[in-house]
Order: C-alpha cells, then sequence, then structure tokens
C-alpha cells in the first residue's frame, strides 16, 4: 500500500481541489454572458496528471448544459488552460474536459419520488386508521393482545 493511499488522499485529488478553486476564480471573474450561473462540483484528474474532467451543473435551468458544455469544451477550454498555467503551481496543466454533472437532477427526483412514497404511505395510513375505529390499531392487533394476556 503506498503512503498516500495510506493517509487517505493522493496527488491527484489535492491537484484536483487546487484546480477546482482556481478554475471557480477564473470563471467568477469571466465576462462572458454565455456562461451564465455554471456551478462547478468536482474534478477528477487521471493518474498520469495529464487529463481532468470537470464537472459542472447550470442554474437555474439545465436545459442550457448542453450549449454551456460545447462553450467550455471549446475555445474557453483553452483560455481557462492557459490561465491556469499562469496561476497554478504545476510542471504541467492538465487539459481540461467539462461534463454536465447530472448528479444534482438524479438527486432532485429520487427525492421528489422518496417525498411522493412518503406522502402514499401516511395516506394509506391514515385510511387504516380510520377503518380501524380511529385508535391506530387492528382488531385483530387487539385480539392477539388480549388472547397473549390469558
Amino acid at each position: 500500500m503506498s503512503r498516500a493511499s495510506q493517509r487517505g488522499f493522493d496527488r491527484g485529488e489535492r491537484i484536483g481541489a487546487a484546480l477546482l478553486r482556481e478554475l471557480t476564480q477564473l470563471l467568477r471573474r469571466a465576462k462572458d454572458p454565455r456562461l451564465g450561473d455554471i456551478t462547478l462540483h468536482e474534478v477528477r484528474v487521471s493518474r498520469d496528471l495529464a487529463h481532468a474532467k470537470v464537472y459542472f451543473t447550470c442554474f437555474p435551468a439545465d436545459e442550457d448544459a448542453g450549449e454551456q458544455g460545447r462553450l467550455l469544451n471549446g475555445g474557453l477550454s483553452g483560455f481557462l488552460r492557459h490561465e491556469l498555467a499562469r496561476t497554478a503551481r504545476l510542471r504541467t496543466v492538465p487539459q481540461l474536459h467539462f461534463v454536465h454533472d447530472e448528479s444534482v437532477r438524479r438527486g432532485e427526483r429520487l427525492s421528489a419520488l422518496i417525498e411522493s412514497a412518503v406522502g402514499q404511505a401516511g395516506d394509506s395510513h391514515d385510511t387504516e386508521t380510520d377503518t380501524n375505529g380511529g385508535d391506530g390499531h387492528r382488531a385483530d392487533e387487539a385480539a392477539d393482545a388480549s388472547n397473549a394476556g390469558r
């Protein structure tokens, strides 16, 4: 086991975190209205540090994600890499590949499904309570309890 894995982190993770901070600052300072509200979530750097996947989302709507991805992976990627070379203390700056992060949208869908399921379960529990005299116990459970006391 290498020392990096013993400590729980490796060089790629540290570089990814540093690139995320720098890229966030660069995008914040960019005055390109086509960028809109882009939020960077994570940077994953390859083992050889030659490539970096930058995961992003667009807010308030993700409908522009394809357009934003093309813009980021086009000429803006080269510009950002050049700026990173000036600011980041790396021997070589990895090539940037921007990927739309679907995890936020998936999380929202799952949360909605869970809320819907909980709401349906609550509705069926309310119906069960109403049909069993309102005390929340079933008649057969009450009979079992009285038989157990004998």
